[in-house]
């Protein structure tokens, strides 16, 4: 298991590579006490560098730089990383990777291997290509190293924060839940939130093990793991009170609210955390104090701006309310 020691040793390697990324609270928009962690704000618009600097700053890189598989926040995380270390980076991505995220990696210096119809083709190439190139594989969940540089939002989380009772956390692979419940261990409730076409965690936790699962959806860009890590399975089954689903349909809507009412411009794996809340998947007790982490912002604005039309016609989105409102007496 990975110990808070680890990951706080790790926090004052890569900390200088990183933005501190600040929280707001919603005490004029809900009744329930929320927190949340813009790691939207993150270099690359993720928490993704955290990970890809842990692995790098930790190892002696090989000449043939270094390779990962992402859908596409892993992968912009290990290029901008690389190229702030004058690493050589070749990143493998999944046809379905949206446009503005392959432009964004190749923004960074990377070459991008596009193929394959999921993020577990992409990862086989990936494979292949290390080992044959000698390039060092970094995991985009299933590590050590990245599974510890994520644990370093939590680190921050419990600094800015330090009363939340629960946090919860969008899911697909498992770094990002596995490095907040390393160190957070049994001290609060994780709960792990996952669009119901990417139950990886899920699964998992209902058969006992990693199974395989077909991701689909609004979020498979950025949770469509087929399988939860080993290791994020080890840590989720020791320290996370359980995994819930939602729907695409509240995904979208919980996009459109933090849009509407904070400016925050988030993508559908961005906002599943929030969408748990927000829509009544989760059900709070009255005092309990809620963190939850914004974790990517990714999302092509102009693709976004189209969703956001045809959902604000959309009636289902006029009868919701997101987050128990505030009394105004």
């Amino acid at each position: 298991m990975i110990a808070r020691r680890q990951i706080g040793q790790t926090y004052d390697l890569i900390a200088p590579r990183l933005r501190r990324t600040p929280v707001i609270d919603l005490a004029e928009l809900s009744a329930v006490p929320v927190t949340l962690k813009l790691e939207t704000l993150q270099h690359t618009g993720s928490f993704k560098p955290r990970g890809a600097f842990a692995n790098m700053l930790n190892a002696d890189i090989p000449k043939s730089g270094v390779a990962a598989a992402s859908g596409g926040n892993h992968g912009a995380a290990v290029a901008y990383a690389a190229s702030k270390l004058n690493h050589k980076a070749r990143i493998f991505v999944p046809l379905t990777t949206p446009a503005a995220k392959l432009a964004q990696i190749r923004s960074y210096g990377a070459e991008v291997d596009q193929a394959g119809e999921n993020y577990a083709a992409a990862f086989a190439l990936c494979v292949r290509y290390a080992r044959e190139s000698g390039a060092m594989l970094i995991h985009a969940y299933d590590s050590e190293p990245t599974i510890t540089g994520q644990g370093t939002l939590a680190l921050e989380l419990e600094e800015q924060a330090p009363d939340l009772d629960t946090i919860l956390v969008g899911v697909g692979g498992g770094g990002l839940i596995a490095g907040i419940a390393a160190w957070y261990s049994s001290g609060l409730k994780i709960v792990g939130v996952e669009p119901e076409s990417c139950p990886t965690l899920e699964r998992a936790l209902k058969a006992g093990r990693p199974v395989d699962i077909n991701p689909s959806g609004v979020a498979a860009d950025s949770l469509g793991a087929s399988r939860i890590g080993e290791i994020p399975f080890s840590l989720a089954s020791s320290y996370v009170d359980r995994a819930l689903l939602v729907p695409d349909e509240a995904i979208l809507n919980s996009q459109l609210w933090l849009w509407q009412h904070l400016r925050l411009l988030t993508e559908p794996g961005g906002a599943t955390a929030f969408a748990a809340l927000a829509f009544g998947f989760y059900r709070p007790d009255p005092l309990e104090r809620i963190g939850i982490i914004l974790c990517g912002a990714n999302a092509d604005p102009a693709t976004f701006q189209m969703k956001q039309a045809e959902i604000t016609s959309s009636p289902q989105v006029k009868a919701a309310t997101p987050l128990p409102e505030v009394d105004r007496g």
